[in-house]
């Protein structure tokens, strides 16, 4: 009863995804599918351990963005595009 939501319009796709999207003929969900899409790893936290999570991920030197949440549901729930 859990799916992810993930906000496309948090991170900016790099270059190199849009190639390969443009190379293979593939759409966005097929990109989305197929490629990580930049996103390196992904760390899901409750809400209230959101700040302490970020600090942690900072202090050891990664980049940190919030790129969804978990909400009711099945699977996972894209919003917005990719850019």
């Amino acid at each position: 009863g859990v799916a992810a939501e993930i906000d496309l319009d948090s991170w900016e796709l790099s270059p190199v995804f849009k190639w390969l999207a443009v190379q293979g003929g593939m759409d966005q969900a097929e990109v989305l599918k197929t490629f990580n899409s930049g996103i390196g790893m992904v760390a899901a936290v409750p809400a209230d351990g959101v700040e302490a999570a970020i600090k942690c991920f900072d202090a050891a030197g990664h980049s940190t963005t919030i790129i969804g949440k978990l909400v009711e549901g099945e699977g996972v729930i894209y919003r917005g595009s990719l850019s």
